[in-house]
């Protein structure tokens, strides 16, 4: 047998399901998480910077088991892998009196990246509460960040792993099939941007887009070593114009066609896309197309 199945980023052949199989059968006792590092590690699946790709490979495990590839032990923290996010605290309880400034007036507006627990759980609390598609895990490598003004949190964004393809971001960029899969790593998505609802403040949307292109590199450069150098994001048209990407200079490419990656037969249900790209660096088509 000769077929390859694809999950963030990786082919996974026959043989390679029956490893992490067996593997599973072998350490019944053992985590989602700690299995997702044995089959890191068996596999070689490592991140440029030579770390595991656990996180990685705990979403294309849970892909594969939705796929009835392989069965996972039960989760053992209670995390509701798959359920709805159900947490809910008082510090993401909106906010009585509505924020009505103009960005250019708002005090000390910066962006702060999640650095813990404590804070990964009110940043998913608020895009569940207040996203309109609702809280689901980054994959992969990913940054997440809330935007703050005069200690209130105003905005938050979230950075993750790029489309595998999508003809108009590739067209754009011109690299062929075999360069995508060895630099993709160096594109992250621009996967969830909220202003929270009660902050109603001119001009703040594309201000913040600035912000974050402009430390995204060097704070990811921080945490895992390397630097993209190009970042994307898709807007449902039904939805929005993408006005403030392109007020924050971002450069659109195109639309999906709404099949989505599982559409195999070419039944467009899903909704349409616009494509909005930004580099990084100025050099980006080189390092992408080496």
């Amino acid at each position: 047998m000769s077929w390859k199945m694809r999950y963030c980023g990786r082919e996974f052949t026959p043989s390679e399901f029956e490893g992490i199989r067996r593997l599973i059968a072998e350490n019944p006792r053992s985590s989602r998480a700690a299995l997702s590092r044995l089959v890191c590690e068996r596999l070689g699946w490592r991140r440029p910077d030579g770390r595991l790709k656990d996180m990685s490979c705990r979403v294309a495990m849970l892909r594969m088991q939705d796929d009835g590839l392989i069965q996972l032990p039960p989760p053992q923290n209670g995390n509701n892998n798959g359920k709805p996010y159900r947490r809910r605290t008082q510090r993401a309880e909106p906010e009585p009196f509505p924020i009505i400034v103009p960005a250019g007036a708002l005090v000390d507006l910066h962006l702060e990246p999640v650095a813990d627990h404590k804070g990964s759980y009110l940043w998913n609390e608020y895009i569940d509460r207040y996203h309109y598609l609702g809280y689901q895990p980054l994959p992969g490598a990913q940054l997440r960040y809330f935007a703050h003004s005069g200690g209130r949190v105003l905005a938050l964004l979230g950075f993750g792993a790029a489309a595998w393809k999508t003809a108009p971001r590739d067209c754009f960029i011109g690299w062929s099939a075999e360069q995508r899969e060895r630099q993709l790593h160096l594109v992250t998505n621009n996967a969830r941007f909220l202003i929270l609802p009660w902050v109603r403040s001119r001009n703040l949307a594309s201000r913040l887009l600035s912000m974050a292109t402009r430390q995204l590199a060097d704070d990811w450069q921080h945490r895992y070593g390397y630097r993209p150098v190009l970042v994307e994001t898709f807007v449902e048209t039904r939805r929005f114009q993408g006005t403030c990407y392109k007020a924050a200079n971002w450069i659109y490419v195109g639309e999906t066609k709404g099949r989505g990656k599982l559409d195999v037969e070419n039944k467009a249900q899903l909704p349409k896309k616009s494509i909005w790209l930004h580099p990084l660096a100025r050099n980006f088509r080189r390092h992408l197309c080496r």
